[in-house]
């Protein structure tokens, strides 16, 4: 590869990694940017050449459903709560599977940063700092603490009081 490829694709992986909310919206624009695009650089791309990029849509995937696990964050503009949290877990899932990219590190992260999320959420909600912030039904959220390779008992006893509907 190219210095100037390799210095194009870096910079697109860069984008992506900053991009919104779903990451993978920003991977296929730079790919058509990178190839199709008549003010692109109109390359000629190999699968490997794409494998930055895909790192980068996956640590995207990664930044914004921990930032939804942060206790810190529940009150602050950049939080979307559990329901989100559970959609993006599972476009990182169908975009890694497609891809046929290693997310086992990111899984056991996230299982452990919901589980001290909900800890923290309901002791928070039972001694009456605040209202509870889970904006999703239970069954989205065993969804996703299955989706993760836990199970019901590994969720905190009450959660399910603080769930939207179910």
């Amino acid at each position: 590869m190219t210095a100037d490829k390799e210095n194009i694709l870096s910079e697109e992986a860069f984008l992506i990694f900053h991009s919104g909310e779903i990451p993978e919206v920003a991977y296929y624009g730079s790919i058509h940017y990178l190839t199709e695009d008549p003010e692109g650089p109109l390359l000629n791309i190999k699968p490997q050449d794409l494998i930055s990029l895909e790192e980068a849509v996956v640590q995207r995937y990664r930044t914004i459903i921990l930032r939804d696990l942060v206790p810190g964050n529940r009150d602050r503009s950049i939080y979307r709560g559990l329901k989100r949290c559970a959609a993006n877990w599972n476009r990182l899932v169908n975009f890694s599977d497609k891809k046929n990219i290693e997310i086992s590190y990111i899984r056991i992260e996230v299982a452990d940063a919901l589980k001290d999320f909900l800890r923290q959420e309901i002791m928070d909600v039972s001694s009456g700092k605040r209202k509870t912030c889970i904006n999703c039904s239970y069954s989205v959220l065993t969804e996703l603490t299955y989706g993760l390779g836990l199970s019901r008992d590994d969720l905190p006893a009450r959660v399910e009081m603080l769930c939207i509907g179910k």
